[in-house]
C-alpha cells in the first residue's frame, strides 16, 4: 500500500477549515493530521508532527500564512506549503512564493482539482491557476529578475516556447497538447531549461521571465 500524504490545514475559518478536512480526508492516500486556526498554531504542530504538506491560508490573525511560510520553510524544509486564499492579490503571490510557497490557488477551485494540484505539489510540480501566474507577472517589481533578452539567448527556440506556456500556467500535459509533444519530452525541456537559468523549480523558472 502506497504511504499516505500527511496534511495540514490552516485556515481562520472554522467552515473551511472542516470542509477541507471532509474533502481530502476522502481520499485514500490522504491523511489530514491536524488543522490549525493561525500560524502561531501551525508552527506548534508541526514541531510535534512533520507533515508532507501544509493547505495554507493568507490572511490569519497573530501569525498570517506568509509569514508561517517563511519559519516553516526555514525549520521544516522538507514540508511543502501550498497556499490556498481567497485573494489574488500580486504582492501576497509574489510574497507567498518568495517566502518558499511551492504553489498558489484560489479557493473557488474545484476539489478535484484542489486534489490533484496537491499531488502535484508534493511529486515536485507548482500548481498555480493561469489566472495567479498572470496577476504575478503583471506586476513583479523590475529588478528582481533578469531581463527576457537574456533569458532567451540561453534557451533554444522550444526551450523559449515552453518556458512561455509554463508562464501562462499550462500543466506538463498541455503543453504537450500544445506543441504536440510527447509529456515526457516536454519534461526533459523543462529539466534543461531549470539547468541552464540555475534554478530549482517552476516558479523560480518563470519568475525571471520579469525583467
Amino acid at each position: 500500500m502506497t504511504e499516505r500524504l500527511k496534511l495540514l490545514i490552516v485556515d481562520d475559518q472554522t467552515l473551511m477549515r472542516e470542509g477541507l478536512r471532509t474533502i481530502l480526508s476522502l481520499e485514500e492516500d490522504f491523511e489530514v493530521a491536524g488543522i490549525a486556526e493561525d500560524g502561531v498554531a501551525a508552527l506548534q504542530q508541526l514541531s510535534q508532527e512533520r507533515v508532507d504538506l501544509v493547505l495554507m491560508d493568507v490572511r490569519m490573525p497573530r501569525m498570517n500564512g506568509v509569514e508561517c511560510t517563511r519559519e516553516i520553510a526555514a525549520h521544516y524544509p522538507e514540508t511543502k506549503v501550498l497556499i490556498l486564499s481567497t485573494f489574488a492579490e500580486d504582492d501576497a503571490i509574489y510574497d507567498a512564493l518568495r517566502a518558499g510557497a511551492v504553489g498558489y490557488l484560489l479557493k473557488d477551485l474545484p476539489a478535484e482539482k484542489l486534489v490533484s494540484a496537491i499531488r502535484e505539489a508534493v511529486s515536485g510540480m507548482v500548481p498555480m491557476q493561469p489566472e495567479v501566474m498572470q496577476s504575478l507577472l503583471s506586476r513583479l517589481p523590475r529588478g528582481e529578475a533578469k531581463g527576457r533578452n537574456d533569458i532567451k539567448e540561453r534557451l533554444t527556440q522550444r526551450e523559449w516556447e515552453i518556458l512561455c506556456l509554463m508562464a501562462e500556467g499550462l500543466s506538463n500535459r498541455e503543453i504537450s497538447g500544445e506543441l504536440y509533444i510527447s509529456e515526457g519530452t516536454v519534461k526533459n525541456y523543462i529539466s534543461t531549461i531549470y539547468e541552464k537559468l540555475e534554478v530549482k523549480d517552476r516558479t523560480q523558472a518563470v519568475l525571471l521571465l520579469k525583467g
